[in-house]
């Protein structure tokens, strides 16, 4: 994206400013408070096109994990009391720094494990572009600010930061989007597969298999003759 040097920020983007500066402040105590899991499995039924996309995840939280750093790095050497300001958007300007030096050293990186361990899970993949479409808008934020009041230097080097955050972010959206539609897809055929009806082949009993009747043989017994009365 292309910043312009302006000399104050619109009410609408201080508004979009404050909420994810609180959303970011919010994940990066979340994130202190937990441990990222690492007995998440992947998803086995995902079909080998997620594992595709799950190939090139890889090396992109890897590029996330090299810019979180070079960005904490240059947010350091800022030097916001010698910005031609006045105090209020100086201790702002401070604020927001303090805010992004602290989700990028402490709660990005447990993020990107969490993904990286499970690359096919939704809900740490979603957690990280919550993050890091906040930290986007409170970098932005921050570079405008630095354009405004600050050197040209300090607003290049976030400038570039922000470009970097903005492409991630997008990036991630589209992975999630992508996983997300595999998933439906594998519930819509399990659910179709459990509502088909199981159809049970009617046995067929022929003749041979039928046992004869057996027959009682009858017997009879013999008169005994009686023994002649004497007179």
């Amino acid at each position: 994206m292309n910043f312009l040097r302006i000399p104050r920020l619109t009410k609408t983007f201080t508004a979009t400013l404050g909420f994810s500066l609180a959303m970011l402040c919010s994940i990066a105590a979340q994130a202190q408070n937990s441990q990222p899991s690492q007995s998440q499995s992947p998803y086995s039924g995902v079909p080998s096109q997620s594992a595709n996309s799950a190939a090139t995840l890889q090396p992109m939280l890897s590029q996330i994990d090299a810019s979180a750093q070079q960005a904490a790095l240059d947010i350091a050497k800022l030097r916001i009391e010698k910005w031609k300001a006045d105090g209020n958007s100086k201790q702002q300007a401070q604020a927001n720094a303090e805010s992004l030096q602290r989700n990028l050293t402490n709660a990005l990186p447990g993020m990107t494990s969490a993904v990286r361990a499970a690359p096919q899970s939704l809900a740490p993949a979603f957690k990280l572009y919550r993050n890091l479409s906040a930290l986007y808008d409170v970098l932005t934020g921050l570079a405008e600010s630095a354009g405004a009041f600050g050197p040209l230097q300090d607003f290049d080097s976030l400038k570039q930061q922000t470009e970097a955050f903005d492409n991630y972010r997008r990036s991630l959206g589209d992975y999630i989007e992508s996983l997300t539609a595999q998933r439906d897809a594998d519930f819509s055929r399990t659910r179709a597969q459990q509502q088909t009806p199981t159809v049970v082949p009617k046995k067929v009993i022929s003749d041979e298999d039928t046992p004869a009747p057996t027959t009682k043989k009858r017997t009879t017994k013999k008169k005994t003759a009686s023994p002649p009365s004497s007179q």
